[in-house]
């Protein structure tokens, strides 16, 4: 996003707190004195910021964007109150419910107990959520009884997501294509975002444990026009009614992680910002003034402004750290990211960390190698082939990114 911004036309200097190494290329980094909304405050008065952006889900849910505009400060993103679609699971199916929107069926458990009991409703495999937010890492897919009850006792234990595990949505498993649908609202318009599908599982083939995100593809073939008519009559426009029905109108990115069932679109989950590594192909497409598209939405004025796009598809493999999405080892020194982005792709820093020897990993997900071009299959070999160029010791990445997007050309 600081990448994209800084590239704005009507973005004069774009400041990151924190930032990384790589967000320091193209903005001035700083540093809160805390994780509170005030702290944020603080910064963005500091800075004279004319406008705030805000990228991850924990301040939305904090409360950051109802601090900002008691002070009189601009900011997009939802409230508080609109970000709990994200930041409670069981909120966000109760809504579900009450706005008509199609979704998986479901049950609440507040114990384990409950939990154990309430399986026997539903036939395998079944889908284990944490209700809070866990960093992408709170759905289980279970296999069998066994895996459940391990689940279970796992989530509500605090062993596997702490404390967002002290509900548990359990859900029926839906079968169909992954797609992820990501709107820019200002209240009472949405603007829908072109396509894109995630791979969250950390090996080939959807295999192994989920994480929060492998890597993504953007590409306008993955759904029809049609399909996208349904999709903001079904799930865009019958939440931001019912949003502004509750009083609490939704102004940000609204991303519907939706499957594609043979009854149509059904939502998985709620976002209230954009996805990542989904973020990374979709601004690389982008061909627009980012800043001046989320000052329009942030003052409610949608409906006069329009988006463009590249035609190229483009894609984002995520190079993660040894461990990962388990316990990860940190401070491997990275090198080639320079002969990465001199084949034409551009290197995305997310886990990393400067130290006297030069770059190093410092997180799960350490880089997101991003490349487009004139076909699926050619964005995927450019990205490939620019991921080639990086090394860091216990390097892992999929190898399969984007091909089930090519039964499509």
């Amino acid at each position: 996003m600081a990448w994209r911004l800084a590239r704005s036309a009507s973005v004069e200097k774009v400041f990151a707190a924190p930032g990384n190494p790589g967000i320091a290329q193209v903005a001035e980094c700083v540093t809160p004195s805390g994780n509170t909304p005030g702290d944020y405050l603080a910064l963005a008065e500091a800075a004279g910021a004319d406008l705030t952006v805000v990228g991850p889900e924990a301040p939305l849910v904090a409360g950051v964007v109802d601090a900002f505009r008691a002070a009189g400060r601009k900011i997009f993103g939802p409230t508080q109150a609109a970000a709990q679609l994200e930041g409670s699971k069981v909120f966000a199916k109760r809504f579900f419910d009450r706005a008509g929107i199609p979704t998986a069926a479901y049950t609440v458990a507040e114990d384990a107990e409950t939990a154990l009991r309430a399986i026997q409703r539903f036939s395998f495999p079944l889908v284990l959520k944490a209700d809070g937010l866990a960093a992408g890492k709170g759905v289980l897919i279970v296999e069998d009884r066994h895996a459940a009850e391990t689940g279970i006792r796992g989530l509500f234990s605090g062993d596997l997501v702490g404390t967002a595990g002290s509900r548990v949505v359990i859900e029926e498993y839906l079968r169909g294509d992954e797609v992820s649908f990501i709107a820019l609202c200002d209240g009472r318009d949405a603007f829908p975002l072109e396509p894109t599908q995630d791979h969250k599982a950390v090996f080939d083939g959807d295999s192994g444990p989920n994480t929060g995100g492998m890597g993504a593809y953007c590409d306008s073939r993955i759904l029809t026009g049609a399909q996208t008519t349904r999709v903001l009559n079904t799930v865009i426009y019958p939440t931001l009614e019912c949003m502004a029905a509750d009083g609490a109108p939704f102004t940000g990115f609204l991303y519907a992680g939706l499957m594609m069932t043979a009854d149509g679109p059904k939502v998985l989950e709620f976002n209230v910002r954009l996805g990542d590594p989904e973020t990374q192909a979709l601004l690389h497409r982008l061909d627009d003034d980012f800043g001046a598209l989320l000052e329009a939405a942030t003052q409610g004025q949608l409906r006069s402004t329009r988006l463009n796009w590249s035609p190229d598809p483009s894609v984002c493999l995520v190079l993660a750290a040894h461990g990962y999405p388990g316990k990860v080892r940190t401070g491997d020194p990275i090198s080639g990211i320079q002969r990465a982005e001199e084949t034409g792709a551009t290197v995305f820093q997310a886990g990393t960390k400067l130290t006297p020897a030069g770059l190093a990993t410092a997180g799960g997900r350490v880089l997101g190698v991003t490349a487009s071009g004139p076909t699926l299959a050619n964005a995927i070999h450019s990205a490939y082939r620019a991921a080639a160029e990086v090394h860091f010791d216990g390097k892992h990445y999929r190898t399969d990114i984007g091909r089930k997007g090519l039964r499509r050309w």
